[in-house]
């Protein structure tokens, strides 16, 4: 969303000049994070993490509403535990970090630092598994992982990223594949109801399928130049990884079982994406439920008698409302504090002036349309709290109008090629062969983001080999 009535940041790059640049821009000079002397490594400062914080706490009550528990498991793993499960170590194998040495000896079971835990959680799960009344084992981590990763850029790709990994066992395939799929809705709903970004929801080609799963779900989002984010995903892997592990239960039937598991995780990844979504050449626009701060009180003169303290008690109501508020009383001049708090992205911004206090007004202004209002100062908390579901729907509102512009019905390659390089989803029928999948890439640089859940056919066949389609498939580039 453009702000029509802002005056243009010249600290950061415009989006429409290079784009990757601008997001560095504002990933740097709004403090989300700084770089660390390790490449892909980053140092998540405080307003950064704090966006994160409110994620985690949307989504821990989630969690815990249905009935999952938060645990913490050890940070590496014996690298003769890793090769336990074959499918799983040849995915991860290229991104591992390994450890050789301890103190001053030299390991003989070299330690892997985590790049995800089921592993872990596979090991744990057997020791304290073995009756059916065990199930379902119900829980989620918060942590950081770690994948050698060659190209990062901050929140979207790291070395080390944070992220929360759910990892569950169930009595039957049924209640695994039903967790599976409600976690995914809960993704679902945080990207609606908090981050206001619409995700296309879908199962993952094989191809595209974590390592070691039957079936991947996942969340993608499409950013403002056309590329798509896989923003989480949710898997059902069966008995394979119980089975390797040995983890068995005795069943109702008395006989035992090998007990089906889920895995399921979103990551600072998030971060990026709301930073891209709804960012604009001025800054972060920050949806209001995300924002670690919704308002921000800024007294305008404020060495005339009465601001300060009328300012300070705007504040206070503002608090008292259950707004997240700050006030600040700086000596810096109030067009420094409009550019760098339109920076970040703080959605409402109160000014308190002596003109306005002597007609028992102030000024409201709206970060992500520009727009002002004044309003009565006995009616300010009151207004904020109605204006902060009206500014999420208006941003929720614009992205979806995006992806909707952006999405497209492909018969062809003249088609696809056009719709990928315009940017967005090409929406195409599909053989289920991967060797049409690999086409479009090598073609394209394209990948298939998901199958989304509404299968309602279009064509009669793949326009890659001309045989039967099966499937409605989405491609695009991707991060």
């Amino acid at each position: 969303m453009e702000n029509k009535n802002a005056i243009k940041n010249e600290s950061i790059t415009s989006r429409s000049e290079d784009f990757a640049q601008w997001y560095t821009d504002i990933c740097k000079k709004a403090e989300l994070m700084d770089y660390s002397s390790i490449k892909g490594f980053i140092i998540y400062r405080p307003y950064g993490y704090a966006i994160w914080e409110q994620i985690q706490e949307y989504l821990n009550k989630r969690f815990k509403k249905t009935g999952h528990e938060n645990v913490y498991l050890p940070s590496v793993i014996p690298e003769s535990l890793f090769n336990k499960e074959k499918e799983h170590v040849e995915g991860f194998a290229p991104e591992t970090l390994i450890c050789t040495i301890g103190g001053q000896t030299k390991l003989e079971d070299r330690l892997i630092v985590r790049p995800t835990s089921e592993i872990l959680f596979c090991e744990h799960y057997q020791k304290i598994i073995s009756s059916y009344r065990d199930l379902p084992k119900l829980y989620n981590q918060w942590c950081s992982v770690v994948r050698w990763e060659k190209t990062t850029r901050p929140f979207l790709r790291g070395a080390e990223f944070l992220w929360q990994e759910g990892h569950t066992m169930h009595e039957t395939e049924e209640e695994a594949r039903t967790e599976t799929l409600n976690m995914l809705e809960i993704y679902d709903d945080l990207g609606r109801d908090v981050l206001a970004i619409p995700f296309v929801k879908g199962r993952k080609t094989d191809k595209e399928k974590f390592a070691g799963a039957m079936e991947t779900y996942s969340i993608e989002a499409l950013m403002p130049d056309g590329k798509a984010l896989q923003s989480g995903t949710s898997h059902y892997f069966g008995d394979g990884f119980a089975k390797a592990f040995g983890i068995q239960f005795q069943g109702r039937d008395g006989k035992l079982h090998a007990p089906h598991q889920t895995s399921w995780g979103v990551s600072t990844r998030l971060i990026g994406a709301v930073i891209m979504v709804h960012g604009d050449d001025n800054g972060l626009i920050l949806p209001p439920y995300v924002a670690p701060t919704q308002v921000v009180v800024i007294p305008v003169a404020a060495n005339k008698p009465g601001v300060i303290p009328a300012a300070r008690e705007i504040y206070s109501s503002i608090e008292q409302a259950g707004l997240r508020v700050k006030i600040d009383e700086s000596d810096r001049s109030p067009g420094w504090k409009f550019s760098e708090y339109e920076m970040k992205g703080i959605p409402l911004r109160v000014e308190v002036g002596p003109r306005d206090l002597a007609n028992g007004v102030v000024t409201i202004a709206k970060r992500n349309d520009g727009t002002k209002e004044q309003v009565k100062i006995e009616d300010v908390s009151k207004r904020l709290l109605e204006l902060i579901p009206i500014i999420h729907k208006e941003m929720y509102d614009h992205a979806y109008e995006y992806l909707l512009k952006h999405t497209s019905e492909v018969h062809n390659m003249e088609e696809l090629n056009d719709r990928l390089n315009k940017g967005g989803y090409a929406k195409m029928m599909w053989c289920g062969d991967q060797a049409c999948e690999d086409k479009i890439k090598e073609l394209t640089n394209a990948t298939a983001r998901c199958m989304p859940f509404n299968q309602t056919p279009f064509d009669d066949v793949c326009p890659i080999c001309g045989k039967k389609a099966k499937k409605v498939v989405l491609f695009a580039k991707a991060y």
